[in-house]
């Protein structure tokens, strides 16, 4: 019965990083979306941002569940470093 309830804890661990990256993808579409409608460039900065932050939560995923006997944690910070210097340099550029 442990074994049961040690699975169920990992299926609800894949759900809750599969969610993650699936709500940044969708933010970052309704931000795209709306770059390609008023064309405001922090709109499409802020889209790239959190493209990359989307990927690196499903980096989360892979490491995690997919390929636990791998290590992807330094690729995971790198993508979400540049995911947010992208958006630091959206808000530096925009700012002038």
């Amino acid at each position: 019965m442990h074994s049961d309830s040690r699975r169920t804890a990992n299926d609800m661990r894949s759900i809750v990083y599969i969610l993650n990256s699936i709500t940044f993808a969708t933010c970052s579409t309704l931000l795209g979306r709306a770059y390609w409608r008023v064309r405001q460039r922090l709109l499409l900065w802020s889209a790239l941002c959190f493209a990359g932050l989307a990927i690196s939560n499903f980096l989360v995923f892979v490491d995690f569940v997919l390929l636990p006997t791998r290590d992807l944690y330094v690729l995971r910070l790198v993508t979400a470093a540049v995911a947010m210097l992208l958006l630091m340099f959206g808000l530096i550029w925009e700012g002038e």
